[in-house]
């Protein structure tokens, strides 16, 4: 049996398609399509009818791919850049109907959920009460738990891209005023799930997203081409010099730098803000860069719960969805 994933997120749509006889996602094919939503949706507005015709475009593109590979109808979701966007709804409606595919949105906190059973499953039960931070282009999202799924998650509006539009619009690089008040919301955002954090006390802390992935191989961590069994470790005090060091470059040159890429560039200073911002105040010192995180909580869940999940957790999902993530809330996992 194949099964196969859509995610559209801030810059680029992903598929991948995945065997799942063993009861374990191996993935025989993957594919993206760089589109860069974030440039052309702002936070709360509407996303343009060039946008849409391009997401329409990758995601039939998608779909196509999947069933050349033997999988059924991919399992389609969409992430802050859309969630957030003003026309959400009309979004959704020109995918369904143009691609064919019924692509959802999903709130925040069930993007955390399904984050943590990938990481969990990738970590193992040995890794103990575990701790997730995830810097997407739109949000940041938090979890605990120390079973299969979360004790709690959180969803803040903290993301890469989304603070880059905020705080340094028209400043290549920024100004250290501007820099200095990013890292002051970051910490009024952050106050309250950094003290669960702390007060829980993990075992192990880990880091998903292309994000710290890159900011892990600034800080020294092994290239990708060492495959993904490689350990990875992200420090806190290589982190702080990295905040630095990419405070005082443009886009152009921090593009130049190991492991950032020249379409994350400009937003890895607000990645690199976020992330030690967080680890400073959650306690921890060192992350390990996890590389499963929500495609394979997606498709874990769908192996481990069946084919029913997915449709009540969409359903729920759009009833629930508000138009963007809200700061501080803290949600209890149920599932």
């Amino acid at each position: 049996m194949r099964i196969s994933v859509v995610d559209v997120g801030s810059n680029t749509v992903r598929l991948v398609v995945a065997d799942a006889e063993d009861g374990v996602p191996l993935p025989v094919h993957t594919a993206k399509w760089r589109l860069r939503l974030s440039d052309h949706v702002k936070p709360g507005g509407p996303a343009p009818e060039e946008a849409i015709e391009r997401l329409v475009h990758a995601v039939t593109e998608a779909s196509r791919t999947a069933t050349r590979w033997g999988a059924a109808a991919p399992l389609a979701f969409a992430t802050a850049v859309v969630r957030s966007a003003s026309n959400r709804q009309e979004v959704l409606r020109a995918v369904r109907a143009r691609a064919g595919v019924d692509l959802c949105t999903l709130p925040g906190e069930v993007e955390a959920e399904l984050t943590f059973l990938g990481a969990r499953r990738w970590m193992g039960w040995r890794s103990g009460p575990l701790a997730l931070l995830d810097i997407g282009g739109g949000s940041l999202e938090v979890a605990f738990g120390r079973g299969r799924m979360p004790d709690f998650v959180a969803s803040l509006p903290l993301g890469a891209g989304r603070l880059t539009h905020e705080f340094f619009d028209g400043q290549d690089p920024p100004s250290p005023e501007s820099v200095r008040a990013l890292r002051r919301k970051v910490r009024h955002q952050l106050r309250d799930v950094a003290a669960r954090i702390r007060w829980e006390g993990p075992h192990t802390a880990v880091a998903t997203s292309r994000t710290f992935q890159q900011l892990g191989r600034l800080c020294g961590a092994p290239p990708g081409r060492h495959g993904p069994f490689a350990e990875r470790r992200l420090h806190r005090d290589d982190l702080r010099d990295a905040v630095v060091r990419l405070a005082a470059l443009p886009a152009a040159e921090r593009a130049l730098l190991p492991g950032i890429s020249a379409p994350r560039a400009r937003q890895s200073l607000a990645g690199a803000v976020v992330g030690h911002t967080a680890m400073k105040l959650t306690g921890l010192r060192t992350l390990t860069l996890c590389p499963w995180a929500i495609r394979e909580g997606v498709l874990l869940r769908h192996i481990e719960d069946g084919a029913s999940w997915w449709a009540e957790i969409t359903r729920h999902s759009e009833e629930a969805t508000p138009p963007d993530p809200v700061p501080l809330r803290i949600a209890t996992a149920t599932s």
